[in-house]
């Protein structure tokens, strides 16, 4: 974003305005952290504003600063449509094409609201007036941060924004484990702290919530764990009777794609999980060094993400997924033993 696109930005957001905030479909941490983090940065500048998520996300982000206040486009469309053709500017959050909105899709493409798009996923479509793209940021919550910074308001943040923003950026960042996780993001991390955001509550709240089913299911998905030595890969799978065995809800299944890639000497992971309601295979891939998953998930599986966390989907039966999967995988040998 240049210092002109600033300037304007600037003077638009000068005068209140009527505002929503988009994130992409099934929502994480990120997405819902960055989303809220706006919505309470621009409330204390008097917008009126609205978050509007495409569906429902899991209930381990349900205690959020703000959560309360999000509508659901898919249960709650009438009043969403209104409130995004009525919407003066609507901001983008942690996706950057408009089909990864879902149902929303439609509605956005045709608003006359000026669009905001905040991201750091690769390849941004071309809808938005002013585009903050950044594939080498963390996650998008460290980029509402500097788009704060930009308008000159850091001293505003308070314990909510603080809180909100430190959710994103923990997720995304598996714990600040993950390569995207800069000198910058741990100096960001430390004003968040030093503005309210409470670690060790935030941490508790969304990794040591699970369900007695949840961790049965987690121990379903590791009973499923193959491993192809050759190719340095590990897979795991979870068929829709599997899920309905162990009740599961949504966010149930976040993170365990991170068990195959915790094995030694193991550079690709993946996880299928069978989506019966959606007629699809759901499918996350996880890599470590430079092995690009978003190329192979977007030559292969409809999707796409960054080069070391990358999600796509199969119309295939969740075997056929696997054999389709399991055959790409010589072609990508070389690159997989090389690292």
């Amino acid at each position: 974003m240049n210092t002109q696109d600033i300037s304007n930005i600037k003077l638009l957001l000068s005068t209140p305005k009527k505002i929503v905030i988009v994130p992409h479909k099934n929502p994480d941490g990120d997405a819902i952290g960055s989303t809220l983090g706006l919505y309470h940065y621009l409330i204390k500048n008097n917008h009126q504003v609205q978050v509007i998520t495409p569906n429902d996300y899991p209930n381990f982000l349900k205690w959020i600063p703000g959560e309360k206040s999000i509508l659901k486009h898919d249960s709650q469309t009438k009043i969403c449509d209104n409130l995004i053709n009525d919407a003066d500017v609507i901001f983008t959050l942690d996706f950057n094409a408009l089909h990864r909105a879902g149902n929303m899709e439609t509605v956005l493409a045709t608003s006359k609201a000026i669009k905001i798009m905040i991201d750091h996923h690769q390849a941004p479509d071309d809808y938005a007036e002013y585009v903050f793209s950044d594939v080498s940021m963390s996650s998008t919550c460290e980029m509402v941060y500097h788009f704060i910074n930009m308008m000159g308001d850091l001293d505003i943040i308070d314990t909510n924004i603080a809180t909100c923003l430190y959710v994103g950026i923990m997720t995304d960042t598996g714990s600040f484990r993950f390569s995207s996780t800069s000198s910058k993001t741990h100096q960001i991390i430390a004003h968040l702290i030093e503005n309210g955001a409470d670690n060790s509550h935030i941490h508790n709240n969304i990794y040591d919530a699970n369900s007695y089913k949840s961790l049965q299911l987690l121990g379903c998905a590791l009973t499923n764990l193959k491993v192809i030595p050759e190719s340095r890969t590990a897979y795991i799978t979870l068929s829709q009777e599997e899920l309905n065995r162990y009740d599961y809800k949504k966010g149930d299944t976040e993170g365990i794609v991170n068990y195959g890639l915790s094995l030694e000497n193991i550079v690709l992971a993946a996880i299928f999980i069978e989506d019966k309601q959606e007629g699809i295979i759901k499918i996350s891939l996880r890599s470590k060094g430079n092995f690009s998953v978003n190329d192979m998930s977007r030559s292969h599986f409809e999707g796409g993400g960054h080069i070391n966390a990358a999600g796509g989907k199969s119309y295939l039966s969740l075997k056929d997924t696997v054999e389709k999967f399991i055959s790409i995988l010589p072609s990508y040998n070389k690159a997989l033993n090389n690292e």
